[in-house]
């Protein structure tokens, strides 16, 4: 039983009659999009920060770039592995207790970073760290399947994924100053503090669940029957669903890209290129700034033409992203190399979506966290492999070899992308054999 307040059976008389059942629900879908845009700003400045801070966290610890890669890598096995269990908790217990614990939890994590004192404990830190986000994307997608309907959920999707990039890009703009001005240990520390106020904000302001019927149609989400039949199932069954597992490889090439260059740009612009800290983060940022306004785009895109037909704008903007992705691999200049990196990953921005959007809006809301954070899994098992091996390449040979990497996966998932479905009726899960469009 879910232990948020269920409003799957209020009526739609019991919305508020002031302001009219179309504004109510305007607002509830507003303020929550709002709020979790606000957390995942904040998620992935203190996700990213440690990329930013391992030129100098490396030097003071003693640890080379392939024991950075792994305390990059540890947070993200932990992240990765938590996925499934924070959503199931999240269709459990609701979406505001795990939003607020997850936040405040990482909060304390973050702080915690900046107290270590070698290679064990930051790994260790690093882990749980990892182990608390996770409980987060379970309990986001919930929310928003409780509090949009289906005709904004791709483009309310498109926003909170879209302030990942923002949140990304911002990390190297407000934490290398910090870093410069009072050392990395402290910068941890400033950005904790502001996660716990993000964390008291959500617990406050966010709206309860819209009733039932205003977050499903006919046609465009799982019909009723299909609804009754994954409560009746449970959120485990969609861990025996073969789109979702290929949902959660396909999104594990993409996540590759943006992994890599999260972690690797600060430090080959400031080590391969001789940047200062401070301009070498405004290097990085620039193409996820730009990053989070493509997502926005493709989640229009993705509402607009797109819903039924993903690998359609998928594949071809992947393919171009590869292509990008070499031209970047061959500059001479840290202009140049900004540019096509830039380019590239603004036309990845513009397949997030195609890759999100299809389980964000079929998936039942009974199963909306279990899915997701399967699908998640997938995601983050990026975030374990390309820090590492593109740590280990870079050592080994050369920051060249470690962004060919990035082209390889960019490609790969371009080709999974084109044998894979994406149509609405495959991810109906629990509807009878009969029921699902040929």
């Amino acid at each position: 039983m879910n232990r948020e307040l269920d409003a799957t059976a209020v009526p739609a008389a019991a919305v508020p009659a002031a302001a009219g059942p179309d504004d109510a629900v305007r607002r509830t879908s507003t303020v929550t999009i709002a709020l979790l845009m606000g957390v995942y700003v904040i998620d992935y400045i203190d996700r990213v920060m440690i990329g930013v801070a391992l030129p100098f966290l490396g030097g003071d610890l003693g640890i080379d770039k392939t024991q950075q890669g792994l305390v990059v890598s540890a947070f993200a096995i932990a992240y990765m592995v938590f996925q499934v269990p924070g959503g199931l908790l999240a269709d459990r217990f609701g979406a505001r207790p795990l939003l607020v614990v997850s936040l405040v939890a990482w909060s304390v994590f973050t702080a915690a970073t900046g107290f270590v004192g070698g290679l064990v404990a930051l790994l260790a830190v690093r882990a749980l760290f990892g182990v608390a986000q996770a409980l987060f994307p379970g309990a986001s997608f919930k929310a928003l399947a409780e509090r949009t309907t289906p005709q904004t959920r791709n483009r309310s999707a498109g926003l909170m994924l879209a302030s990942n990039f923002l949140g990304a890009g911002i990390a190297p703009l407000l934490v290398a100053p910090i870093i410069v001005a009072i050392g990395w240990r402290h910068a941890f520390w400033v950005v904790a503090l502001g996660g716990v106020v993000v964390g008291l904000l959500m617990w406050l302001c966010l709206p309860r669940p819209l009733p039932r019927e205003v977050t499903e149609l006919d046609g465009a989400g799982p019909d009723r029957a299909t609804a009754a039949a994954a409560a009746q199932a449970g959120p485990g069954q969609v861990l025996r669903s073969g789109i979702v597992w290929r949902y959660a490889a396909l999104f594990a090439c993409f996540n590759m890209l943006n992994y890599g260059m999260i972690t690797w740009v600060p430090s080959y612009l400031y080590e391969a290129r001789g940047l200062s800290l401070v301009a070498a983060g405004l290097s990085s940022a620039v193409p996820l700034l730009i990053t989070a306004v493509s997502a926005v785009v493709g989640g229009w895109l993705m509402s607009r033409w797109f819903d039924d037909r993903a690998r359609l704008l998928v594949v071809p903007v992947l393919a171009v992203s590869a292509v990008l992705l070499v031209l970047m691999l061959m500059a001479e200049s840290v202009t140049a190399f900004t540019v096509y990196q830039s380019l590239a990953m603004a036309f990845s921005g513009l397949a997030t979506m195609g890759i999100l959007g299809m389980p964000i809006r079929a998936l039942p809301r009974e199963m909306i966290g279990s899915g997701m954070g399967l699908v998640n899994t997938g995601g983050q098992l990026a975030g374990v492999l390309a820090p590492l091996v593109m740590g280990w390449l870079a050592e080994e040979f050369d920051f060249g070899a470690a962004f060919a990497f990035l082209v390889a996966s960019t490609v790969a998932a371009a080709l999974l992308a084109l044998f894979t479905s994406s149509r609405p009726a495959d991810l109906r899960l629990g509807a009878p054999t009969a029921e699902v469009a040929p």
